[in-house]
């Protein structure tokens, strides 16, 4: 079992014609079930045409109509991509999975505010997407590092959620899924809403949950795992070398008054009872010693 994608999700393209749109959708398409998955793509300019086999439509409701798909991965430059965003939100689909980094943050304040109340679940922007192993992958990561398995991970690095998967990969210990929320100031999912459908997930056992410097959502998190989560969580917090008051990787991984540090939110999340490391070379470690022999063979 899996959250969010599975072998019979239906993913939409949209900006499939561009540079990065085309190499990551032929990519995804030779992983798992990729090419039953992928099955429209999305350029005003270029309806009517195809890639790879795949038909283009004008619009994202166009495509939905006729290919009956429910998510889309979003490869359209800055600029657009916030409108593109809405576009995907207001045809109902049900996942929205925006790769696209560099969107100004007044546009995504005006895309979230219209999201509200709206069906759609946005992941993004500025995430390498997510991956259920053997089944089907949307976004940018190598496929090849994941195996299919019982443990789930989450993640605002999108280099330490590879790291996560192939540490874990080399104790022989599979994903149930893989996602990679992003860490931008104003986006979708954040840790606690991939958690909470990890802790309901009846094939994952356990979770490694990494995060960054700044802002407060790792220590949130960590208060809903010591009251809510009925698995074993290990933590790992990125930017542990950063200096205080300098920006790490993401826009959002801002240390401000001395919160928001590596230390601070280890010791809250130490505190709720989630398994920390401060050596992110340990990660895949610390959670084979939690599941071995308790879960294993991961089947």
């Amino acid at each position: 079992m899996s959250i969010l994608i599975n072998k019979n999700t239906r993913v939409i393209t949209q900006g499939i014609t561009g540079k990065t749109g085309s190499f990551h959708t032929a990519m995804c398409r030779d992983y798992g079930n990729g090419r039953k998955c992928f099955v429209a793509g999305v350029n005003p300019s270029k309806a009517g045409k195809y890639f790879d086999g795949i038909p283009i439509f004008g619009s994202v409701k166009d495509a939905k109509a006729e290919t009956g798909a429910t998510v889309s991965v979003i490869y359209v430059p800055p600029p657009f991509a916030a409108a593109a965003i809405d576009e995907a939100v207001d045809a109902e689909l049900d996942l929205v999975v925006c790769i696209t980094e560099g969107i100004p943050v007044r546009d995504m304040i005006r895309t979230r505010h219209r999201m509200q109340g709206r069906k759609t679940i946005l992941l993004g922007p500025n995430c390498p997407g997510l991956i259920t192993p053997d089944e089907i992958k949307i976004g940018i990561m190598p496929g090849h590092i994941h195996q299919k398995g019982r443990v789930g991970v989450v993640s605002r690095s999108g280099t330490l959620t590879y790291e996560a998967a192939h540490q874990l990969a080399s104790f022989d210990i599979g994903q149930s899924t893989v996602v990679g929320i992003g860490g931008d100031p104003v986006g979708g999912l954040r840790h606690i809403d991939v958690l909470k459908m990890f802790n309901d997930d009846p094939q994952t056992d356990a979770v490694i949950m990494v995060g960054e410097i700044g802002g407060n959502e790792e220590e949130i998190c960590a208060r809903w795992i010591k009251e809510h989560m009925r698995k074993p969580v290990v933590g790992f917090i990125a930017g542990a070398t950063a200096p205080p008051g300098r920006r790490m990787g993401h826009a959002g991984a801002i240390i401000s008054g001395g919160k928001g540090t590596a230390e601070a939110k280890l010791a809250v999340m130490q505190e709720c009872g989630i398994h920390v490391t401060r050596n992110p070379a340990e990660m895949g470690k610390l959670l084979a010693s939690l599941v071995i022999p308790d879960y294993l063979p991961f089947d």
